[in-house]
């Protein structure tokens, strides 16, 4: 049971992940997790390129180490979905982050949505896979019919408590994606 709790709170884990990425009115440096930038002939994670941090609530600073992938950063960002316009000051690059409208945010929560579906149906394959595996103990190792029933419940209990967990957060992030 060890084992399922850890992969199901992983996928719960990699929800928060995926949440952290979706940009909301507040300067957050994991809106940039998901940016690469070819840097060096290979895609490179934007926060291995240089220093990231929030200078106030509406902008995000990147301290860039190599001035010569200042414009490959920038273009970078300018790609992403984001929707920000990056401000270059030399080494400096500067991300103001802007209000956000009624119908991005209500895109944002639709992106969440779909991020939250994806992590319940990832719990629920993963429920499955550990139901087959108690199945096939019954049968290999003679489990009576009572010890296979409450391990199934348990693997339920289980995945009843990491959904309810994914739609706790999702709530959580929709009611702060609507705050204006």
């Amino acid at each position: 049971m060890i084992d399922l709790e850890n992969k199901m709170s992983s996928a719960v884990s990699h929800y928060e992940k995926e949440l952290n990425s979706l940009r909301t009115s507040r300067a957050n440096p994991s809106m940039l997790d998901n940016i690469y930038v070819d840097a060096y002939g290979t895609k490179t994670p934007l926060n291995q390129l240089g220093n990231i941090s929030v200078q106030d609530a509406s902008t995000i600073t990147i301290q860039v180490w190599d001035v010569s992938l200042t414009k490959t950063i920038e273009n970078a960002i300018t790609e992403s979905s984001l929707g920000i316009n990056p401000q270059t000051d030399g080494q400096l690059i500067r991300l103001p982050i802007p209000k956000l409208s009624e119908e991005r945010r209500i895109e944002i929560i639709k992106v969440a949505s779909e991020f939250a579906e994806n992590s319940k149906i990832t719990i629920r394959n993963i429920r499955r896979d550990f139901i087959e595996i108690s199945k096939n103990e019954k049968k290999d190792l003679n489990l009576s019919e009572d010890e296979l029933k409450r391990k199934l419940n348990d693997i339920q209990k289980i995945t009843d408590t990491n959904i309810e967990k994914i739609d706790t957060i999702f709530e959580l992030k929709k009611a702060d994606i609507l705050k204006v």
